[in-house]
């Protein structure tokens, strides 16, 4: 117990005094290196050739730990990109594959059903100039109107998928009533059951598929697309996918992507020619007599193996009935 006081006492005056000492010489070194004199120069010069020289075996350890420290550094770079580049490859594979074999199917059902597409649906392209959307309605305001020719009821498209169609116009501008609205109703067919179906807004990001035939036949992933019944909507407009919820409803993804609106594609549509007689379509082989009931037919001239008493004329003529 003595010796450690002993120990104790003695260490605390030999610390200050190494301190002490240190902080002498660093005042010193700051001071001889802050006179400006040519002299001084001289030895500070002669004191940094002495000097660093012989440091630089000391600094080879951290200059070798800082090149490893980087080239880990720049291995670890190399190898995120790396995968980055693998995923975005086997990404690039499986779409190159899926448009393959899209474009197989698309030919071979165009010639095969000799599809003859619409050539007067065209469109009119609108920039979407306000989002009125709100909780309880979902809208856009489009910059084309009466002027362009837009009519009450036309689709629109964002280039990908139905949107929704037109609901109101003006001289030049025309609002657009989104499929998600509550006010939203519109007939769908899904491919490939060929189940119809209504699409029914209700305020959320996914619609409500209701009405549907036979539900079993219709499963997720299946292809939505508008069916034209009722006239309100051309046929064969992809509207997007099905999806099934958890509480077991079959509801819509759209193909549209409906928070990023900037351009609208305006469809127009051309109604159908209504057959109100269908009589005047197809008529007879020859015009028929006043009456309907009796035709006249040509009178059947007798051949050489026969003679007049042989005809039927003959018969009906004499009243007997000859074989």
């Amino acid at each position: 117990m003595a010796r450690d006081s002993y120990d104790s006492a003695y260490a605390r005056p030999v610390r200050r005094l190494l301190v002490t000492v240190v902080v002498l010489c660093l005042l010193v070194l700051v001071i001889i290196w802050r006179i400006d004199n040519p002299r001084v120069e001289r030895m500070r010069a002669a004191l940094v050739d002495r000097v660093v020289p012989n440091m630089e075996w000391a600094m080879a350890p951290v200059t070798s730990v800082a090149r490893i420290f980087e080239d880990f550094q720049s291995y670890a770079r190399l190898f995120e990109q790396n995968q980055e580049l693998r995923r975005e490859l086997q990404q690039m594979r499986a779409w190159r594959e899926a448009a393959l074999q899209l474009e197989q199917e698309n030919a071979r059902l165009l010639d095969l059903n000799r599809v003859q597409l619409d050539p007067e649906l065209t469109f009119v392209t609108g920039l979407v100039l306000a989002d009125s959307g709100s909780p309880f309605r979902r809208s856009v305001l489009i910059n084309v109107g009466a002027r362009d020719g837009i009519l009450d009821g036309w689709a629109t498209m964002d280039g990908l998928g139905v949107v929704g169609r037109v609901s109101g116009v003006g001289e030049r501008t025309a609002r657009v009533l989104l499929l998600t609205d509550s006010n939203s109703r519109i007939p769908v067919t899904i491919q490939p059951s060929g189940q119809q179906a209504l699409l029914m807004g209700d305020n959320s990001q996914t619609p409500l598929l209701d009405f549907l035939e036979a539900r079993e036949d219709v499963s997720a992933g299946d292809r939505i697309v508008t069916s034209g019944d009722g006239g309100l909507f051309p046929p064969g407009l992809l509207v997007g996918q099905v999806i099934e919820t958890t509480d077991g409803r079959l509801r819509a993804r759209l193909a549209a992507d409906l928070v990023r609106l900037q351009f609208l594609r305006v469809m127009r549509s051309h109604p159908g020619t209504s057959l109100d007689d269908p009589g005047s379509l197809i008529g007879p082989p020859w015009p028929l007599p006043e009456d309907g009931l009796a035709v006249e037919m040509p009178p059947i001239e007798p051949t050489s193996a026969q003679t007049p008493e042989d005809t039927d004329e003959a018969r009906l003529e004499d009243g007997t009935n000859r074989p």
